[in-house]
């Protein structure tokens, strides 16, 4: 590994759309996992890497990276869960900005971030490389794939006293709306293609199965 910004992979989030069908990062993809396929493709890019999950996540995680480089958010209560009595404090615990903050206090040395939602098993780990590099010369950069803004987003780390004080599900938008970001244009149409539904697993796999025939 070198030394280079840490790449901050988000794998705290409910998946709410897949309650019926388990967590969408536990779903079967190849022979490993959505969660455990974009993992690989952070190792892949040689940056270190940390993830941010709960404890539902924590054994599927731990298939893939060291137990050290993982952080664990406190779980939410069953009734807001399962009632959804209560999204603010859900999103208060599991949101993403409340994730990025964990992540970067856990390394807070680093030389930057990278965030990366855990259920992006397309995008390259040249792509990876590609934003890291950005940081060097740019406060805030991030992926794009034919004009289109994608994953990763880099933050120097300039900006670690901003990121560890974000909240709930706002993200890092505002940061990246107020800071010069450098748009890294990559031929990698992987950065925009999550995995939200059902459908959009099915749609992953196919393109997961034809890669593999391709290499």
């Amino acid at each position: 590994m070198n030394s280079g910004p840490v790449i901050i992979v988000l794998a705290a989030g409910l998946g709410s759309r897949f309650q019926d069908a388990g967590h969408k990062l536990s779903q079967p993809l190849g022979t490993s996992s959505v969660l455990g396929a974009t993992l690989a493709r952070a190792m892949g890019s040689q940056l270190p890497l940390i993830v941010v999950t709960t404890e539902a996540l924590v054994a599927e995680a731990a298939r893939h990276v060291a137990r050290q480089d993982i952080v664990v958010l406190e779980a939410v209560s069953a009734r807001a869960v399962e009632g959804r009595g209560d999204l603010r404090a859900v999103n208060a615990r599991l949101g993403m900005g409340a994730s990025i903050a964990a992540g970067v206090s856990a390394r807070s040395n680093a030389a930057g971030w990278l965030v990366l939602p855990g259920d992006m098993p397309l995008l390259q780990s040249a792509t990876l490389q590609q934003v890291a590099a950005a940081l060097r010369e740019h406060p805030v950069a991030y992926a794009q794939f034919h004009g289109r803004r994608g994953h990763p987003v880099g933050f120097s780390a300039e900006l670690y006293s901003e990121l560890i004080h974000l909240q709930g599900d706002e993200g890092a938008r505002r940061l990246v709306s107020r800071y010069p970001a450098q748009a890294v244009d990559v031929d990698d149409s992987g950065v925009l293609v999550d995995v939200d539904t059902v459908a959009d697993l099915k749609q992953v796999r196919a393109l997961w199965a034809r890669t593999a025939v391709a290499r």
